[in-house]
């Protein structure tokens, strides 16, 4: 069984949450997957239980920038209800963990079939539609650390855990930053007391702390995903 389950599933009336998890099975995220490139026709739908996936713009000659996160909040495939079968991004798994996941010839028929269901993913694509505006203006706008921190946070929210294992030239990619930034800004946040980092492992000492140092990106992707969903 998952440790944890996916908040969109769980917000389904009894008969449709039923019939989406029959259609469903449960699969292992492993760091680092793959599971689509841009312009590949989805092949499943994702909806993470404690694992977490990165949504990655690519421009050729470039190794990328993370523009969106899902966790168990969310879903992997919601350009399914508006009619679409590719997504235009790239999608790795950054945590790994646990998902339901089911055929997108199926989750259509279960589309189909469930209004609720429907309206879920409506609502959630609103929420990554806002997500990835939020991304753009933060990477034009917010200097590194309070970024790095809403980043962090993000990261946080979705492992359920308090350490993570996250390299610095890992950081500078999905951020779109040099290295020796997101050096500088995670000394910062650790001087300050509010991570410990120490060869790639991660712990946040001060939530508190952290959401106070993070960029105003952080409580606005909140505000946007409870007043839409919660």
């Amino acid at each position: 069984m998952a440790s944890a389950e996916n908040q969109l599933i769980a917000l389904l009336p009894r008969g449709e949450r039923a019939s989406l998890l029959a259609a469903c099975e449960t699969v292992r995220l492993d760091l680092g997957t793959v599971l689509c490139e841009p312009g590949e026709a989805t092949r499943h739908v994702y909806f993470p239980n404690d694992g977490f996936i990165s949504l990655v713009s690519k421009i050729e000659g470039e190794p990328g920038l993370e523009v969106g996160m899902v966790g168990r909040e969310g879903m992997l495939g919601a350009q399914l209800a508006l009619g679409v079968s590719s997504i235009p991004l790239h999608a790795l798994v950054q945590g790994a963990g646990t998902a339901r996941r089911v055929s997108a010839a199926r989750f259509g028929d279960e589309l189909s079939a469930g209004k609720a269901l429907q309206s879920a993913l409506n609502r959630y694509v609103y929420v990554l539609m806002a997500q990835l505006a939020t991304s753009a203006a933060c990477t034009r706008f917010h200097k590194v650390e309070p970024r790095l921190a809403r980043w962090l946070l993000m990261t946080q929210d979705r492992a359920h855990s308090d350490s993570f294992h996250l390299t610095h030239e890992f950081l500078a990619n999905m951020l779109g930053v040099r290295r020796v930034g997101i050096t500088a800004a995670a000394s910062d946040l650790q001087r300050h007391g509010l991570i410990r980092y120490r060869r790639g492992d991660i712990t946040v000492v001060d939530r508190a702390g952290l959401e106070a140092a993070a960029c105003s990106c952080y409580e606005a992707d909140r505000r946007a995903y409870d007043a839409t969903l919660g």
